[in-house]
């Protein structure tokens, strides 16, 4: 559920720079497209707004069918750690809220309220059929995460997304392979994708002892980021770079992207027009995008907490294929204003 490629718009087009198994935001970028639609003209709305909730009870039951062969759960149990403390908690009553609607029972819950006996996940006594995953311990590891990871493990229980599609797509080091025209060749990729993803996907090698000396001469071009890293945490940007963090860097599994320059926004903040850097994430499944979106943020990474800056609807404009970019005003003049939402 709710796979995410985020991207920047460089300016060859867009560049893929990362891939994720479970994307938050989505729920209430859906809230946000909507309230910018109420007060857009109808050409700029987006329809996987339109058709966004059904989208969501369709990848419930689709993941159930997908491991289950048919029928459909009963429970779902939305999981993260000390859910109500997430930054992200509102959307997880979104996700609720219209599950329930679609006659599901959903609890929201951390890993450590649940038990694995006699063959069943369990919540507060109650038999839980699905997980709707939102850890970022991807591999649940951690202690507080065996229950999950037995149940798991045992076929007990539906778990998305899970470790094996989070090391199948989203462990950053899978970014060296599809960046690799020569290794895609020899798997028999047809020429025509490979094209594609030299195109799309920066350049993206593993950062190893034999390679150190040259990436550091070249770190202004890099960016360092780690294999199952999340939330931009501990990435580098390597101009930015001092001796101390390269040899944590050297230290950890890490991979070195080439640097693609975010493309930025005029964003208006108490009167005054200021710069905000963006990127751009599809939520998909199954190959279908169900809401595009974006990030407005200040500094080396994205971020949820630059003033003026969150999350943005993204807009589609029919009759634009975006390669005319005469048609387009020149990036200093468009102005974007973000819509906030609280918890």
């Amino acid at each position: 559920m709710f796979m995410g490629y985020d991207f920047h718009m460089g300016s060859d087009g867009p560049a893929l720079i990362e891939i994720n198994t479970n994307a938050g935001g989505a729920m209430l970028n859906a809230v946000l497209a909507r309230a910018q639609q109420s007060c857009c003209v109808p050409a700029t709305s987006d329809h996987h707004v339109g058709n966004f909730d059904g989208a969501v009870a369709h990848m419930v039951r689709a993941e159930w069918v997908n491991q289950r062969g048919s029928g459909c759960p009963a429970a779902v149990a939305i999981v993260d750690d000390d859910p109500a403390g997430q930054f992200l908690y509102p959307e997880f009553l979104l996700a609720q809220r219209l599950l329930e609607r679609h006659g599901y029972h959903v609890v929201i819950a951390d890993p450590s309220e649940l038990e694995y006996r006699s063959g069943n996940l369990r919540h507060d006594g109650g038999q839980i059929d699905l997980v709707y995953n939102r850890l970022v311990d991807f591999s649940l590891d951690a202690a507080g995460h065996s229950a999950l990871r037995q149940a798991y493990l045992d076929g007990a229980v539906v778990v998305t997304p899970n470790p094996h599609i989070h090391a199948m797509f989203a462990d950053k080091r899978n970014l060296t392979l599809l960046s690799d025209p020569a290794l895609l060749r020899r798997w028999g990729i047809e020429q025509d994708l490979i094209d594609m993803l030299a195109q799309g996907v920066p350049a993206t090698e593993r950062v190893t002892p034999a390679v150190a000396e040259r990436l550091w001469t070249d770190r202004k071009r890099q960016f360092f980021k780690p294999a199952s890293g999340y939330g931009s945490k501990a990435t580098y940007r390597g101009d930015k770079l001092t001796k101390s963090v390269w040899a944590e860097i050297l230290r950890g599994d890490y991979v070195a992207q080439d640097f693609v320059r975010p493309s930025e926004r005029l964003v208006r903040l108490d009167g005054e027009l200021r710069n905000r850097k963006i990127d751009i994430r599809l939520y998909t499944y199954d190959g279908e995008v169900l809401l595009a979106a974006a990030r407005l943020y200040q500094g080396q990474t994205t971020n949820m907490h630059t003033a003026g800056g969150g999350f943005a609807p993204v807009l589609s404009i029919p009759g634009n294929n975006f390669r005319g970019r005469a048609q387009c005003a020149p990036p200093e003049r468009i102005e974007a204003q973000p819509v906030f939402c609280s918890g």
